[in-house]
């Protein structure tokens, strides 16, 4: 499975950005997806996750009510809107993927996860 992450770049404070993640998996409509991030200097964090179907998904606390992930699997694509940027946000984004069941106890771990894209770095100037 390759997952190839797009739509980093630099924009400024309280600004918006939309990620991308394009999958090759013909069977990923049956995987849950997730979006991580990295920091410099930090740990890896879950950001967002969605199910099999979209019908579920959850959010990281600094995630919620600014951000929002969406699949269409008709175009092997999951999305990350981020909206109302902070600096606090620049770090390298992962799109990920698994074929487990969804649980909004594990989905923001990131040894839940098997398939990783390569990252997508975005960074918001104060």
């Amino acid at each position: 499975v390759q997952l190839q992450a797009s739509g980093g770049g630099l924009v400024k404070a309280g600004g918006n950005l939309t990620l991308s993640c394009l999958h090759s998996e013909f069977r990923l409509p049956l995987y849950s997806l997730a979006w991580f991030r990295q920091a410099p200097g930090k740990e890896r964090e879950g950001v967002s996750c969605i199910n099999s179907n979209g019908a579920y998904t959850h959010y990281s606390n600094s995630a919620k009510f600014r951000f929002t992930i969406t699949r269409d699997d008709a175009k092997n694509t999951v999305y990350l809107q981020m909206n109302s940027l902070g600096p606090e946000d620049t770090a390298v984004y992962y799109c990920a993927a698994t074929p487990s069941a969804f649980s909004v106890d594990r989905c923001l771990r990131e040894s839940e996860y098997i398939y990783w894209g390569q990252g997508t770095l975005v960074t918001v100037s104060s």
